[in-house]
C-alpha cells in the first residue's frame, strides 16, 4: 500500500462515514482489508483501491462496511442502562403523561444488543407502561450488521457479555449453540439503515437518544456537526447518552451535562433533574448489574 493509497482510504473513510484515520492506524487497515482482497481476488490493497477508483461502488462500500468498528454487547457499561432505568424513564413518564408515548433512537446500533438492551428494560416495567406507544429505532450505516440484528440470534459467547441470567432465560429460546431474542422484544425494535453525516429532519424527534461510543472515531468538526444534528432531533426535555470516553464539552453548546448521571447529556433548553430517582416499584426488581450471571 503506497502513501498515496492510504490517503486516499482515509478520504474516502472520512467522506462515507465520518471514521477518521490518523497516519499511525496503517496496520489496522491493512488488517481489516486484507481479507477483503483476497475475497476479490486481488494481490493487495493497492489493486483493491484501484478496484474503487476506477468507479466499483460495491467494493467500496465494502471497504466503508470492513473498517467499521461493530464492537457491542449487552447493557455495555451498564452505568448508562440503570441512569436510563431508574431515572430518566421514571422521569420521561411523568413528563409524557398526557401523550403516553416514547421515542428512542439508538444510533449506530450495531448488532443490536444496545436497542435490545433498551427494549428488555422497557418490557420488564410492565404496567407502568400499559397503554403507551414505546417506538425503538435502531439505525447502522451496514447492512450487514442490521439483518443480523434483525434476527435476534446470537452466539453462547455474546449473551453471556453483559446479559443478565434471568433475562437470557425469559427472553431467549436456545437452538443448539445459538440463543435467540423472542418475537415480543425483536418486535419492539424498528432496524433502518442510515449514515449519522446525512440529514435527519426524516427521522422525526425523540426523547432519548443512545450514540455511544461512536463519536470517538471522528475529528472535532464533524463531533459537533453531529451534536448539533442530535439536538435538533432530540425532544426540548430529551436525553443524550454517550460512551464513557466522550463529552460535549468543548465541542458543543447544544448540550450540557446532566448532574448526578455521568454519560447523560440535556439539551441547552432543558432543566436538568437535580438528582436520580429511586428505582420505580414496576420496574425491574434489580438492576441489569445485580442480575449477572
Amino acid at each position: 500500500m503506497t502513501p498515496i493509497d492510504y490517503e486516499y482510504l482515509q478520504k474516502i473513510l472520512k467522506d462515507r462515514s465520518g471514521l477518521v484515520l490518523s497516519a499511525d492506524k496503517k496496520y489496522l487497515l491493512e488488517s481489516r482489508l486484507m481479507p477483503l482482497a483476497r475475497k476479490a481476488g486481488v494481490a493487495g490493497i493497492s489493486e483493491l483501491v484501484q478496484k474503487m477508483k476506477a468507479g466499483s461502488e460495491p467494493m467500496i462500500s465494502d471497504v466503508v462496511e470492513a473498517m467499521t468498528t461493530n464492537e457491542t454487547f449487552f447493557f455495555r457499561d451498564k452505568t448508562p442502562f440503570e441512569h436510563f432505568q431508574n431515572s430518566v424513564i421514571p422521569d420521561l413518564i411523568k413528563a409524557r403523561a398526557g401523550k403516553r408515548s416514547l421515542r428512542i433512537w439508538c444510533a449506530a446500533g450495531s448488532t443490536g444488543q444496545e436497542p435490545y438492551s433498551l427494549a428488555m428494560i422497557m418490557k420488564e416495567l410492565g404496567a407502568a407502561l400499559t397503554g403507551w406507544r414505546v417506538e425503538i429505532v435502531a439505525t447502522d450505516l451496514s447492512p450487514e450488521v442490521l439483518e443480523k440484528s434483525r434476527t435476534g440470534v446470537y452466539t453462547q459467547f455474546e449473551v453471556q457479555r453483559g446479559l443478565p441470567i434471568q433475562l437470557l432465560v425469559k427472553h431467549f429460546k436456545q437452538t443448539g449453540t445459538t440463543w435467540q431474542l423472542n418475537a415480543d422484544i425483536r418486535a419492539m425494535v424498528q432496524f433502518k439503515q442510515f449514515n449519522l453525516l446525512q440529514d435527519y429532519a426524516h427521522l422525526g424527534k425523540f426523547d432519548v437518544i443512545f450514540c455511544r461510543n461512536v463519536l470517538i472515531y471522528f475529528d472535532q468538526a464533524t463531533k459537533t456537526e453531529i451534536f448539533g444534528r442530535l439536538a435538533k432531533a432530540s425532544e426540548p426535555d430529551g436525553y443524550l447518552f454517550l460512551g464513557a470516553a466522550e463529552t460535549v464539552i468543548g465541542l458543543t453548546d447544544r448540550y450540557r451535562v446532566c448532574p448526578n448521571r455521568r454519560g447523560v447529556y440535556l439539551p441547552v433548553s432543558a432543566q436538568a433533574s437535580p438528582s436520580i430517582v429511586p428505582d420505580m416499584g414496576a420496574g425491574l426488581k434489580t438492576s441489569p448489574a445485580s442480575m449477572r450471571a
